[in-house]
């Protein structure tokens, strides 16, 4: 039963990432197709990661207070709901406010999926199915990269008609996974209630200080001012998400080699992801976190000086040591360096910079490249990022540990 367990969990995460190569990774290219601006395109990005940010926590406030509906049956009814807008793309084609408002609610929906998929891990694991998320996760950067190989392919043969159909059916292969899961977890439960196993593990809490999200600024300033640095960092690795299409264009390049290029840089994340914790025991998380910060910075300053579609994809190389390394050494640097009181408000607040990352990288490179082209933005984003890297790498040794 776990087996089966950890491959549909896994099913889950892989299909979840496959709709977003659809919605998300090719949003500017079907856009763009449909009429929209640079900037009108910034502005639809921008407000969906806004509208994420306050379905969120509704959200997840919902699924903590249920009782009647389980979580797995939440997400199955939010996936129904998403595939409602996705369907909803068929019926608009043109640039209008309804597709606007579609398109916008589509990506934030998916996005506020994405931390009730990752809670279901523990909900699972509740009822005596040991879940390994590490592998999951990276079956779902693995299938990303695999459907951004193809997208490209077929959007250039076949137009952006054919993101919508892509999109209803990898939802439906989710939808699939989560009825399989849903199967196995109600199983599992009634096999832990007739067994006589309490629903909830008891586990010692050892006594932790109540500190608000003020008091935890003033505590932690240096941390505060290290997140201005993961801004800057962040402002490229969105700029590349967001408007990749546009970069590959201004050097020649066409949709199919854009969805190979984002198929590289997701399948570069997977080693160091599924390895973090082993290179945690041989170097410090400030150390890798470094070579991050200056791997992202490497990365963006080759795509500006890039005249050719191979440079860019020389370019995701530095994929590896940049977002693939960053991502889960941040993670664990924050419950490394912070009292228990404080790591939640502390992982919260890195989410809530990386968040501000994607709007502020979605309206200013909307603009800019409706102003003065990919070569600007290109120029600005190294900037920014190198800037946001030189802070990050100097600060970061002053983060004191408070334990």
């Amino acid at each position: 039963m776990e087996k089966r367990m950890n491959v549909s969990y896994a099913g889950i995460q892989a299909t979840y990432w496959m709709v977003y190569a659809v919605v998300g990774s090719f949003a500017s290219v079907f856009l763009l197709a449909r009429g929209y601006s640079n900037s009108e395109i910034g502005v639809i990005l921008a407000v969906a990661n806004v509208v994420a940010v306050v379905l969120q926590p509704m959200v997840a406030d919902f699924a903590d207070r249920s009782k009647k509906i389980s979580l797995v049956g939440i997400i199955e009814i939010m996936t129904i709901v998403m595939l409602v807008f996705m369907v909803g793309l068929f019926v608009f084609r043109q640039k209008s406010l309804a597709l606007s408002v579609i398109f916008l609610m589509l990506l934030a929906w998916h996005t506020s999926l994405q931390p009730l998929i990752n809670s279901l891990n523990f909900k699972l694991e509740e009822c005596g199915l040991k879940i390994n998320f590490g592998v999951a996760r990276s079956m779902g950067s693995l299938a990303y990269s695999i459907l951004c190989a193809f997208m490209g392919t077929l959007v250039e043969k076949h137009s952006v008609s054919i993101m919508p159909v892509s999109g209803v059916v990898v939802i439906l292969m989710l939808l699939a996974s989560l009825f399989v899961t849903k199967k196995i977890f109600d199983k599992a439960a009634a096999a832990k209630a007739v067994s006589g196993e309490t629903q909830h593990v008891a586990v010692a809490i050892e006594e932790v200080e109540e500190i608000n999200l003020l008091d935890f600024l003033k505590r932690n300033k240096v941390f505060l001012i290290l997140n201005i640095g993961v801004l800057g960092i962040f402002f490229s690795n969105q700029v590349l998400n967001n408007y990749m299409i546009q970069i590959v264009s201004s050097v020649g390049g066409d949709s199919e080699d854009m969805g190979r290029i984002l198929s590289i840089m997701a399948f570069l994340e997977i080693p160091l992801m599924v390895c973090a914790g082993s290179l945690r025991k041989k170097f410090s998380c400030e150390l890798m976190l470094k070579v991050a910060a200056i791997g992202f910075t490497a990365k963006i300053a080759l795509h500006y000086v890039a005249t050719t579609v191979a440079m860019i994809y020389f370019a995701q190389l530095f994929q590896l040591i940049s977002f693939g390394l960053f991502l889960p050494v941040m993670v664990m640097f924050i419950n490394e360096v912070m009292s228990k009181g404080e790591a939640v408000k502390g992982q919260a607040l890195y989410t809530i910079v990386t968040t501000v990352a994607t709007i502020f990288a979605s309206l200013v490179g909307g603009v800019i490249l409706d102003m003065s082209g990919a070569t600007m933005l290109l120029i600005v984003s190294t900037i920014i990022t190198g800037v946001g890297a030189l802070l990050f790498c100097v600060v970061i040794e002053g983060v004191k540990e408070r334990k």
